[in-house]
């Protein structure tokens, strides 16, 4: 199973064609019926993440997740495995800052298969002293092999940076020590508190009926009832303006981050057109600057992160240690000059376009229907519809747009290095 960073997508209040039910046990469902598709996918996402760990308890959601799918006192891994295997469909789950999702697709023949071992796996795990060492092992080598990825760390250096004394800046993974120290009852505690009703959302995307979908829900439930979701606070530290991770490493790794707005901010919609100029694509500002231009990478782009209590605007960006300086100064370059002046009114059209033909594609697709469901249900409290997002789009004026990306990529940044340096070659 994988863990993967947290991002917080457009889309997400009503829609025509979701259906909603919020049960007595305060378990809320969410489906879409696509009636073109034979599959069914089912998640059950979970609000809760590793900003809600305790440092001593750094890295138990991912850790839990994992053990999920070791079994339960029922079903084995192995006999978990098999029934999934014998009737084609897949599973996996993963970890965020803010939430845990599992989910299986299946033809929907076989969604009540699904239903039961998702149900199964979630309220009632087992727990095994043996496999919850044996998972410990497999965790130990996942933080070793993320540590030898310094083009993925360098994200997690620039979080820590942004998000300074604060869970947001903290690996999802958690460390060596945490995991090492960890102990099978301090996971069933953590699972206790947190695996419960008004802290999930089962999401459910494809050939699927909705009223029968949450009867099975609540047979299979238990004793299950309430719960509270979690609470966070704010970033309190101002970001730091450079950190360094000094490596004997070919290629130096950068990320230039900014503070953005939370997820539930009606400024994220002009920020999704703003990321997507700046390094969204081929087309964007970033690559054709920096690679198609000047040839000086052959990655480069930027992404945004979205929580409850705080946001980014990252770009990052894989070179040569010679030319690092070189880098640095077409990005910052390309930031001052969305930050001065905005998009143009030609480049917020394609970025509406791309964003529309997009989000349709993904429609045809059961997995990443329920993915979007889901996450909008648990984060945003509510599913809008394409149509819903293309109006809020298509309602921001350049003005608009200027404004956020002079708040935004106009504020302080964050300079996060992997490479063969220190932070004295980048005094700023």
């Amino acid at each position: 199973m994988d863990a993967v960073p947290g991002a917080t997508p457009a889309v997400a209040g009503p829609s025509s064609g979701v259906a909603l039910t919020r049960t007595d046990r305060g378990l809320t469902v969410v489906t879409e019926r696509m009636e073109s598709v034979r599959s069914v996918a089912l998640g059950f996402w979970v609000g809760t993440g590793s900003v809600d760990e305790t440092d001593e308890l750094a890295g138990a959601s991912h850790f839990l997740e994992h053990l999920l799918f070791k079994g339960t006192p029922g079903r084995s891994a192995r006999d978990i495995a098999e029934a999934v295997d014998a009737v084609g469909g897949d599973m996996n789950a993963f970890t965020t800052k803010e939430y845990t999702a599992f989910y299986i697709r299946v033809l929907s023949a076989d969604a009540a298969l699904a239903v039961d071992i998702l149900s199964d796996i979630i309220w009632d795990p087992a727990f095994r002293p043996e496999e919850v060492e044996s998972e410990r092992q497999v965790i130990l080598e996942e933080i070793l092999m993320h540590a030898d990825e310094p083009a993925e760390t360098v994200h997690d250096l620039a979080a820590g940076a942004v998000f300074p004394s604060h869970p947001l800046g903290r690996e999802v993974l958690g460390t060596a020590d945490t995991i090492a120290a960890m102990g099978r009852e301090d996971i069933a505690r953590f699972h206790r508190h947190h695996y419960q009703p008004l802290n999930l959302v089962v999401a459910a995307a494809g050939d699927v009926d909705h009223d029968r979908l949450v009867d099975a829900l609540e047979q299979r439930a238990g004793d299950h009832a309430g719960g509270t979701p979690p609470r966070r606070h704010a970033p309190a530290s101002p970001p730091a303006p450079v950190v360094v991770a000094g490596r004997d490493t070919e290629q130096a790794h950068l990320v230039v981050a900014m503070r953005a707005p939370h997820r539930n901010d009606e400024d994220r919609f002009a920020l999704t057109l703003i990321d997507h100029i700046l390094g969204g694509g081929m087309s964007s500002r970033l690559f054709q600057s920096v690679r198609e231009e000047r040839g000086l990478a052959y990655s480069v782009y930027s992404y945004r992160s979205a929580f409850e209590q705080g946001g980014s605007l990252a770009v990052y960006a894989g070179t040569a240690p010679g030319r690092v300086r070189e880098v640095l100064e077409v990005v910052d370059d390309e930031l001052d000059r969305m930050a001065a002046k905005g998009p143009t009114d030609e480049e917020l059209d394609a970025a509406r376009s791309h964003l529309r033909g997009a989000t349709a594609l993904g429609l045809e697709d059961s997995g990443a229907n329920m993915s979007r469901i889901g996450r909008a249900q648990l984060i945003h409290g509510e599913v809008l519809s394409v149509e819903a997002v293309e109006a809020r789009l298509a309602a921001l004026t350049p003005s608009d747009v200027r404004q956020v990306a002079a708040r935004v990529v106009g504020g302080s940044r964050t300079l996060a290095v992997v490479g063969p340096f220190s932070e004295t070659d980048f005094a700023r």
